[in-house]
């Protein structure tokens, strides 16, 4: 007798929760949310503070905990016993492990889809100074910087350039995508001089959930070599990988994207 596909059906659907990276905003997976949706998931892709439609600008967003307020926001409304399948896209890795330190029991499996994996050794700025070290400055291209006053000391904004986003994001993504990208970035910050001084993430919390990391190997943002370095730094459960993805797999791979994302969560929920 011939195997029936209809059991897939009544596999337990999945709820993903997407959060974008620096100067970038819900708008980002607008791709993907459908194909997740179209293979019976639900979806939330949310703009954190001062990104996508959200209203602040990023002069009143003064921490990465300020700008992490909207997910855990989400995280805190989830139904008791509810888990999701937490994805975190280039900074986004790094709003994702504050949701996995304050609530680790609400999720199934955190993947940093080419993000900023923080580990429980160091502070969690860290990986981030390892990234400014190994990037020359000629790097940034055409970024800008400039300084935030807050009351908690000063923050530098940050604010991809048109060459830095088609060269070193884009450079495999369709161009409307790209010419979408222009039209909807706005500043952010890596808030790494907030980051230097918070708390370090536990073993207990941010390391109790399961980490997935999807490598894309064609990425220019955060370069191969510098994934690599991330995954033996921290402690991860599962490796994949996305074959001729740029920085922006969600653009330049969004069926293998979603692939990727469907396995994992069926492997770890």
């Amino acid at each position: 007798m011939e195997e029936s596909n209809e059991v897939d059906y009544y596999k337990p659907h999945h709820h993903f929760v997407l959060v974008h990276g620096a100067c970038h905003g819900a708008w980002s997976w607008y791709k993907l949310k459908p194909l997740l949706k179209a293979a019976g998931h639900r979806v939330t892709a949310l703009d954190l503070a001062a990104s996508g439609i959200n209203m602040k600008s990023i002069k009143d967003v003064h921490s990465m905990l300020d700008y992490s307020q909207p997910l855990l926001d989400l995280m805190a409304s989830l139904d008791p016993e509810e888990k999701v399948v937490l994805v975190g896209h280039s900074l986004g890795g790094l709003n994702i492990a504050m949701a996995m330190e304050n609530f680790p029991h609400k999720i199934s499996v955190a993947v940093f889809l080419t993000a900023f994996m923080p580990d429980t050794v160091n502070q969690p700025s860290y990986v981030l100074d390892q990234y400014c070290e190994r990037s020359p400055p000629s790097g940034w291209l055409d970024t800008e910087f400039g300084p935030i006053e807050t009351p908690k000391g000063p923050l530098t904004s940050m604010f991809f350039g048109p060459d830095f986003i088609s060269t070193k994001l884009y450079q495999l993504t369709p161009k409307e995508d790209l010419e979408l990208a222009m039209s909807l970035t706005r500043p952010g910050s890596l808030f790494i001089e907030d980051l230097c001084k918070a708390k370090k993430l536990s073993e207990n919390s941010y390391g109790s959930v399961p980490i997935v990391f999807v490598i894309c190997d064609q990425d220019l943002g955060i370069p191969l070599e510098f994934q690599k370095w991330m995954i033996q730094n921290g402690g991860v459960s599962d490796v994949v990988e996305i074959q001729g993805a740029d920085h922006m797999p969600m653009f330049s791979k969004p069926k293998q994207t979603c692939d990727v994302l469907v396995n994992i969560a069926s492997k770890f929920a």
